[in-house]
């Protein structure tokens, strides 16, 4: 596994980050705690979840996936492992109950703290911006977390760019610790999103970048082919999915992707991780699994290069995307 610092901080971080949203959703506990020790073995050593994983779920309430970490991590030295977490969803009931506010942010600190059973997180980041909230408010917040020892560093998910600049400004002025890791939706097939304007900005304020969604909802494991649009998957009725699975560009650019994928004899889908890890500005794509197989699947994509003439290809068969 290769290593890489997290934007301009000297925290190391594995290539690949295990995301953790199944767990307790689609992976029970048992499956879970074999998922983390498989990706540990691995040599993955950066886990992400978040507060809310998975309150969507009929009979769960959110931080079912911290929970289920915390039971794994009591069992292992924590130095080991790099968990990041996220706040700003709804987690109780009342008009506090979500949202990037002071009060929001140190009574949800504690409970993911507890969930997790540990003293320190290592990355917390803000899932999605907060437009009720004063950014001074909320950065002010986090800063007495990374001061009192309970974070170490500080994240944005879903910001765009103008807000990230517009943060890591406030953040100068007022001496706040700035952002130093952005969490965006990147992929082959969801390009112009980050690449438009993010892409430029994370190189110039040296911000790790630590994709989701890479594999483009299983998009591009091939598991979805034009004979079968609809196989056995918990994403497949996710408005991704739905955009894909009928879009003839998208086909093409797997069929590209296949075919990059028997020169490597590898799964197609480490040949979209190689091609994320590709760009310069890539600290680590986010990679999620259901069971340990699928872990493996993609574990060995750090390992593969590809050309830059294969990347020019990529980059033209999706550059509608």
């Amino acid at each position: 596994m290769q290593y890489a610092n997290l934007g301009r901080t000297g925290l190391k971080v594995s290539r690949l980050c295990l995301g953790t949203m199944t767990f307790g959703w689609s992976a029970d506990e048992a499956t879970s705690f074999a998922i983390m020790g498989a990706a540990l073995d691995a040599g993955i050593n950066f886990f992400d979840t978040a507060d809310v994983y998975s309150g969507w779920i009929e009979g769960n309430t959110g931080g079912e996936s911290e929970t289920i970490i915390g039971k794994w991590l009591k069992k292992r030295p924590r130095h080991e492992v790099i968990i990041a977490t996220k706040v700003r969803g709804r987690m109780w009931d009342g008009p506090n109950g979500e949202g990037l506010s002071r009060h929001h942010i140190m009574q949800a600190v504690e409970d993911s703290l507890r969930r997790l059973q540990t003293d320190y997180i290592d990355l917390y980041q803000v899932h999605w911006p907060d437009n009720e909230t004063p950014l001074d408010e909320t950065l002010a917040a986090l800063d007495s977390l990374v001061q009192s020892g309970k974070v170490r560093y500080i994240g944005a998910s879903n910001y765009p760019a103008w807000l990230l600049m517009k943060s890591l400004w406030v953040a100068d002025v007022h001496r706040y610790v700035r952002f130093d890791s952005l969490q965006p939706h990147y992929s082959l097939l969801h390009r112009k999103e980050y690449e438009r304007e993010l892409a430029a900005t994370c190189a110039d304020q040296n911000i790790g970048v630590i994709p989701y969604s890479p594999l483009a909802a299983g998009f591009l494991t091939g598991k979805y082919t034009r004979e079968n649009r609809e196989p056995d998957s918990t994403r497949s009725g996710s408005g991704l999915i739905q955009r894909l699975i009928n879009n003839e560009d998208a086909y093409h650019a797997l069929d590209v992707a296949l075919d990059i994928e028997k020169a490597h004899n590898v799964p197609v889908a480490q040949v979209a991780l190689a091609w994320l890890l590709a760009k310069p500005t890539i600290t680590s794509p986010i990679i999620g699994a259901r069971t340990v197989e699928q872990l493996q699947q993609v574990v060995g994509a750090c390992e593969v290069e590809l050309t830059s003439g294969e990347v020019e290809r990529l980059d033209e068969v999706t550059i509608m995307f």
